[in-house]
């Protein structure tokens, strides 16, 4: 994997859309290909199963496409009530709105100035939680993997996030993540990228191997925060 620009301050408006069209190439084809009775199997996000968080992923992106952000847009509540919604669509229904919205949301995100960067990142991490409730290899990796650890950089670096200096296993120089300006010296991994956004995206870390020193492992949920 090659990462340019490993630190660099300026955002590029391009890269969440590329996430989401890459991953998108990867995700609509798996889920078409598999019988219904797979999107009631449970995921890492608490009461949610497979169908739950595809339509929550649909729904955010048809709202990021449709520019409707009312008061409290993206909270549990909302989420929970989008899901509802959709509560009589068929799960082709819902994967249709999925694709859509990963093919259309990029360019709004671009336009946006960075308000919109985190819903490109939380897409892919659940299509993640997707994959790996499927069983499939390498569900938080892939083909996005390279431009996911770009935006979570700079996602971290502007929420002031923990500082962290990353060796990871899967690239030849450090990723460096968080806010490096600040008063505190940065934490370091040493692992896998994949495990390196569980870490960062707060999912079940059963059965990884990674070292992490100078910060606790919920200090770096940066959707937690």
């Amino acid at each position: 994997m090659t990462i340019a620009d490993r630190y660099d301050d300026v955002r590029d408006p391009e890269l969440p859309g590329r996430l989401l069209s890459t991953e998108r190439d990867a995700l609509i084809p798996l889920l078409r290909a598999r019988p219904d009775g797979d999107f009631a199997l449970r995921t890492a996000c608490p009461g949610w199963t497979v169908r739950h968080v595809l339509a929550h992923c649909s729904a955010a992106l048809t709202r990021v496409v449709e520019s409707r952000f009312e008061e409290g847009v993206f909270s549990p509540e909302a989420n929970e009530r989008d899901i509802a919604e959709r509560g009589d669509w068929t799960n082709t229904q819902v994967v249709d709105e999925l694709e859509r919205g990963m093919t259309e949301a990029g360019a709004v995100i671009a336009k946006a100035g960075g308000a919109l960067d985190m819903v490109a990142l939380g897409e892919w991490v659940h299509a993640g939680d997707v994959r790996e409730a499927f069983g499939e290899p390498g569900a938080y990796g892939g083909g996005g993997l390279a431009h996911a650890l770009l935006l979570l950089a700079h996602v971290s670096r502007e929420k002031r996030h923990v500082p962290l200096h990353a060796d990871l296993d899967d690239l030849d120089e450090p990723l460096l993540l968080g806010d490096a300006a600040g008063d505190r010296t940065p934490a370091r991994y040493i692992g896998d990228a994949p495990t390196l956004v569980r870490l960062y995206a707060g999912r079940p870390l059963v059965g990884t191997r990674y070292e992490l020193a100078g910060a606790g492992e919920r200090e770096l949920n940066i959707f937690g925060r």
